[in-house]
Formats: C-alpha cells, structure tokens, sequence
C-alpha cells in the first residue's frame, strides 16, 4: 500500500489502471497527470489510432472513413489495445491504458478501471476549440456504441464493473486527480474482496 500522504511528490504504485469515457470527460488531462506523478507511460486510443494511420500511409481522415466502411480498423485498434493490456497486466509495474473501451479489452488484469464522465453541455464546451462539431460527437457516440454492440454485444452504457465512477464537472482537474490519487493510494491488495467480473472481449 503506498502513502496516503497526498502532499508527498510521485505516487509509489504498481497499479495497471485503465481510463474511460466520452469525449470532454477529461481523460486526456487525467491521464497526463497520472502519468508523470506514478513515473509510467500512458497509451491511449489515439495513439493507437495514429500508429494504424501510419502503419497504412494514410492519413486519420482516411483511416476514419475506412473504419466507417467496415470492422476491420476497429479490431485491429482493439486488437493492439488488447494486447498492450496483456503485457503490461503481467508486468508488475505502473501503467495507463486510456480509451473508451480500455476497461473492456483490459478486463481481469487490470487493476484499477476508472469510467470519466460529464453532463453533455460541459464536454461540448470542452471541446469547443476542436476540430470535431457537436453533430460530429454526437454522431460519433451514438455510432461507436452500434459498433460495440454489433461487434462484441457491449452495451458501453453499462459500467457497473469500473471500480472509480467520477462525474468530472463537480471537480477541477486539480480536484478530479487528487480523487484519483486517494483511490491508488489507498488500495491495498490485501484488503481487496475483489472486483466486479468482466465480460471476455475477442477482438
């Protein structure tokens, strides 16, 4: 168990933790913090998505028209998350996985799985300033929860296995971290009576 000083520098942990949510939800910024204070590496998604880009000569637009076309870029990012999930829940050492689907693919070898979230008019302000439309998020929302239950019969909407549940507008990020914070330091794995299962995802 690490201390639960919260004014000490760096959390001493080995937790393999998985972030998830809507666009806006403040994974991203979650996810950073957590990354230089736990001293591990993040990947998200969108890394992920990137790479398969590249991997292809494509450019994202491309790669996004594709995957609307059929399953195969979507399995094959699921694939890559599903494996990265493999190595590094038998590896003993900090890591975060971020993507909507990361508590699924994850499933039993992660340790702690936290789903962000936020009421709909905070995160399209959020995402104001990006390139995505608020017809465009809603769009993707609804259409990325048809492929999940299409694919996998995973109805994203159920989140009753996420061990941390953070409504992220109540907090500043300052606030929504120092929650996270208390939840890794003050898990011990002895006290654990154990998660909630997982339904198996074959990519």
């Amino acid at each position: 168990m690490a201390s639960a000083d919260s004014s000490a520098t760096g959390i001493d942990t080995t937790l393999f933790i998985t972030v998830s949510g809507p666009p806006g939800c403040g994974a991203t910024t979650l996810c950073e913090r957590l990354s230089e204070e736990m001293d591990c590496p993040v990947v998200s998604g969108g890394d992920i998505f990137r790479e398969l880009a590249d991997d292809r000569d494509m450019s994202l637009n491309q790669l996004t028209a594709k995957a609307d076309e059929s399953d195969e870029i979507d399995r094959a990012l699921d694939r890559r998350l599903q494996q990265i999930a493999e190595k590094w829940g038998m590896a003993n050492k900090p890591f975060i996985l971020e993507s909507r689907l990361a508590g699924w693919l994850a499933g039993e070898r992660a340790d702690l799985r936290i789903w962000l979230d936020a009421p709909e008019d905070v995160r399209l302000e959020r995402i104001a300033e990006r390139v995505e439309t608020e017809a465009e998020m809603r769009i993707r929302e609804v259409s990325e929860a048809g492929r999940y239950r299409s694919y996998y019969e995973i109805d994203i909407d159920d989140r009753g296995f996420y061990d941390l549940h953070i409504n992220t507008a109540r907090w500043s990020k300052n606030g929504v971290f120092a929650l996270t914070r208390a939840a890794i330091e003050e898990y011990d794995p002895e006290l654990d009576e154990g998660a909630f299962t997982t339904p198996a995802v074959d990519p």
